[in-house]
């Protein structure tokens, strides 16, 4: 292996979404930083299961109104 051209490899925390805490080693940020995470495998729809759609911004009505003619024959 090659020297000095490999990432710091360091200890950081991971805050997983319902508040639990675990540590792992990372190249992320320094030695000791905290990582929160958004989505986790506990509230991820493809390892839960549940399907929800979640509309920011408005960008499913958009989507909706932009392609609703799509499909659509008129004689």
């Amino acid at each position: 292996m090659k020297a000095n051209i490999h990432p710091e490899y360091h200890e950081i925390n991971i805050i997983m979404t319902d508040g639990t805490a675990y540590t792992t080693r990372s190249c992320y940020g320094k030695a000791g930083d905290t990582l929160r995470l958004d989505i986790d495998p506990k509230s991820h729809p493809a390892w839960t299961g549940q399907h929800r759609v979640m509309d920011t911004g408005g960008q499913v009505a958009k989507f909706n109104k932009r392609f609703a003619s799509i499909g659509a024959r008129t004689k």
